[in-house]
C-alpha cells in the first residue's frame, strides 16, 4: 500500500470520526466547545508547520488569524464582491502578503526572527485598535454574512453539528494537503534547508524562496482558521491580533508535538479540555496547565504525539534503542590484547 493511499484512508477515517462526534453529541454547548478547539487546531497546525519545516518560532501569526476576519468583513461591508469570492480573495491576498514579508524576515535567524514577528503583530494590533472608522476600534466589528453561503442557508450552516463538521472537514483537508505536499520534493528541500542551510546552498539549492514559501503556507493555514472563527462567532476584534493568541497556539504545538502534523490539533483539543474541565474546579487553571506543559517538555520533548507514536510503533522504539546500544559499543574504547612474551633467542 502506497503512502498516498494510507494518507487517503487516514483522512477518510478522520472524517468518519468527526461525523460520529457530530451525530453522537447532543449538547450544543459541547459541540460549540469542540468547534472552537478544532478552529484553534487549524491555527496550531499553521504555527507547527513553520516550526517543523523551518525550525522557526513565530509570535506574530495571530496577524493572519485576525486579518482574515477583518478583510472578509470589510470587503463584504463595502460590497466589493460576493462572500464566496471574498473568502478566496482573502486567503490569496494574505498568502501573497506573507510571502513578501517572508522574503525579508526569514533571513533573520533565531530569536531575532521571533522578535520581528512579534513587532509586526503588535503593529497590526495597534492599528486595528485605533482605526475606529474602518475596523470598529477596540470594540471590534460584526461580520454580516449573507443568508446563503456556498449554496447552504445560513440558518442551517450555523447549527452546532453542521458548523462543527464544516470546521472538522477543513482541519482534515488541511492536514491531508500538507501531508501530500511535504512528502514530495518540496518537503525534502525545506527539510534540507532547515537542517543545514549552508550545505543546501553548496549542493545548489536556493534556500530563501522555500523558507518564505513555508512561511506563506503556514500563514494561509492560520488564515483558514481565522475565517472559520469569523464564521463561528460573526465577530472579530483586535484581541484576535494580539501576540498572546500566538503564544496560546504555540503552547498547543508544544503540548501536542510539532514533528507529527496531527500533533498541534491534538494539543489544541487537550488545551480546551483542560480549560473546560479545570475552569469549573480551579480559578487558576492556567497555572495547572502550565505544570502539565512543563511535564510534557521534560518527559516527552516531542509532545503527546511523539509519545503516542512510540507506543504505537514498538519496532521504531526498539530500533532506536538498538542503534543507541550499538553506538555505545562503538564508542567504547578497545581493550588492549595481551600477547604472550617471547623469549629472545
Amino acid at each position: 500500500m502506497t503512502s498516498n493511499v494510507r494518507i487517503g484512508l487516514a483522512g477518510a477515517a478522520a472524517l468518519a470520526v468527526g461525523g460520529a462526534v457530530a451525530l453522537g453529541v447532543g449538547s450544543g454547548t459541547l459541540l460549540s466547545l469542540f468547534t472552537q478547539a478544532v478552529i484553534y487546531g487549524v491555527f496550531a497546525s499553521g504555527v507547527g508547520l513553520l516550526l517543523r519545516q523551518n525550525g522557526m518560532v513565530s509570535f506574530g501569526h495571530a496577524v493572519f488569524f485576525g486579518l482574515s476576519g477583518y478583510t472578509v468583513g470589510i470587503v463584504m461591508e463595502l460590497g466589493w464582491m460576493p462572500a464566496e469570492l471574498a473568502i478566496v480573495a482573502t486567503l490569496a491576498a494574505l498568502m501573497l502578503f506573507a510571502l513578501l514579508v517572508g522574503l525579508v524576515i526569514v533571513r533573520v535567524p533565531g530569536v531575532a526572527f521571533s522578535m520581528m514577528t512579534l513587532a509586526i503583530g503588535q503593529m497590526f494590533f495597534l492599528t486595528a485598535s485605533r482605526s475606529r472608522g474602518l475596523t470598529g476600534g477596540a470594540d471590534g466589528m460584526n461580520i454580516n454574512w449573507p443568508s446563503t453561503l456556498f449554496g447552504v442557508p445560513q440558518s442551517q450552516l450555523l447549527q452546532p453539528a453542521v458548523l462543527f463538521m464544516v470546521c472538522w472537514t477543513a482541519l482534515v483537508l488541511t492536514l491531508l494537503v500538507l501531508a501530500l505536499l511535504l512528502r514530495g520534493r518540496f518537503g525534502s528541500v525545506t527539510e534540507a534547508v532547515r537542517d543545514n542551510e549552508e550545505r543546501a546552498r553548496f549542493i545548489g539549492l536556493r534556500t530563501l524562496l522555500p523558507r518564505a514559501a513555508i512561511y506563506a503556507l503556514s500563514a494561509g493555514v492560520v488564515a483558514v482558521a481565522g475565517l472559520l472563527s469569523a464564521l463561528n462567532t460573526g465577530f472579530v476584534s483586535p484581541e484576535a491580533l494580539h501576540w498572546s493568541v500566538s503564544g496560546v497556539a504555540l503552547m498547543m504545538v508544544v503540548v501536542g508535538g510539532y514533528k507529527a502534523l496531527w500533533g498541534p490539533p491534538l494539543g489544541a483539543i487537550v488545551y480546551f479540555m483542560f480549560k473546560d474541565v479545570l475552569g469549573d474546579w480551579a480559578t487558576h487553571w492556567m497555572a495547572i496547565f502550565g505544570v502539565a506543559l512543563i511535564t510534557v517538555i521534560v518527559f516527552s520533548p516531542t509532545g503527546i504525539a511523539g509519545a503516542l507514536q512510540k507506543l504505537w510503533n514498538p519496532r521504531r522504539r526498539d530500533a532506536a534503542s538498538s542503534a543507541a546500544a550499538s553506538a555505545g559499543h562503538t564508542a567504547a574504547p578497545a581493550r588492549p590484547v595481551a600477547r604472550p612474551a617471547t623469549s629472545a633467542r
